[in-house]
């Protein structure tokens, strides 16, 4: 894809954890505005949490989406969690989501314009699946 100076793309993230704490990893599907795949990320993160593997599903698609140079993303998560922090609607009080939470707003600072929304699991699919092949192929210490 040669995106344009207003280019958008619509992305689906997850995060995942085997046993919370536990092997964790997180999932990106970045698509064009008609539902076109363009990118799908799965990586391996180490032994977290599921909230601080949602996080780094963001990251991860914010880092992809300032390197596709997008201007716009709308991101979907099933993580009330973090759309509703990310929102301001709820504070972040764990202490390893405070570390990464500046890091997404100075990410997001590279865009005109970041959505980022809660959907329900059925519509998160494909980032769930991207999460889950990460987890399936690794190997953890």
């Amino acid at each position: 894809m040669t995106p344009s100076k207003k280019s958008k793309a619509v992305i689906f993230i997850d995060g995942a954890s085997r046993g919370n704490p536990g092997p964790s990893s997180a999932g990106v599907v970045i698509q064009d505005t008609n539902g076109k795949i363009l990118k799908t990320l799965s990586k391996r993160i180490g032994k977290t949490t599921n909230n601080i593997a949602e996080y780094f599903g963001l990251i991860f698609a914010l880092q992809e989406a300032l390197k596709m140079k997008l201007t716009e993303v709308e991101i979907f998560t099933d993580s009330e969690l973090l759309a509703k922090q990310y929102g301001g609607e709820y504070k972040v009080k764990d202490d390893l989501l405070k570390l990464l939470f500046p890091l997404i707003i100075n990410l997001s600072e590279g865009f005109r314009k970041v959505t980022v929304s809660h959907v329900p699991r059925e519509r998160n699919k494909l980032a769930d699946e991207a999460a889950n092949k990460a987890l399936d192929e690794g190997f953890f210490l």
